[in-house]
């Protein structure tokens, strides 16, 4: 072998496919002037939780959000024809890092649907981001409230698991009220 094939570097297969270092290295800025002003009006840092503080508080959308929790915004010009609605966090992502490349969809690493910080976005295949929710789902170890997810305080209800604690209490708050009125 010569020197000179032993130099060449690696052919890279995955040309699509781009990992969080080359996101971190092009470092968008809150308020960034690629996106309207009134854009950032919508936007709170750090109010929501951080699931992996090595990433840094998150962007919550505080404005219209989809029944998912999602942002929504309302992009393009009514005058022009242009105007079209688009979730929040992929207009950030695509608008300060790079476009979603095809047959891939943005994942949250910080597991916050309301968040539109774009280092907190992956593009990831459809598969791929569900088992990463799934096993965000099954880590988790309380409801909401704090009730332990365990056999005594927890059933199964379409593949989804359900805190009994949290199921019964609006049944007894009523029954309370019932019994009081009586």
């Amino acid at each position: 072998m010569t020197a000179a094939a032993r130099e060449r570097p690696a052919v890279r297969h995955r040309e699509t496919r781009f990992s969080m270092l080359d996101q971190r290295t092009i470092s968008p800025v809150f308020g960034d002037t690629r996106l309207p002003p009134r854009f950032w009006a919508k936007v709170r840092i750090g109010s929501v939780p951080v699931y992996q503080p090595d990433l840094g508080p998150c962007w919550e959308w505080t404005a219209a959000r989809d029944r998912n929790g999602y942002g929504i915004f309302q992009a393009g010009s009514r005058a022009d024809g242009s105007n079209r609605t688009v979730r929040a966090h992929r207009l950030a992502y695509e608008m300060l890092i790079r476009p979603i490349p095809t047959g891939l969809e943005p994942d949250h690493l910080c597991r916050t649907p309301a968040c539109i910080k774009p280092l907190h976005i992956e593009p990831v295949t459809h598969a791929e981001n569900n088992r990463r929710g799934d096993l965000w789902q099954r880590r988790r170890r309380h409801c909401p409230r704090g009730h332990p997810y365990d056999e005594g305080n927890t059933y199964l209800n379409q593949g989804r698991r359900v805190c009994r604690a949290c199921w019964k209490r609006p049944r007894l708050e009523l029954k309370r009220k019932e019994g009081a009125s009586e």
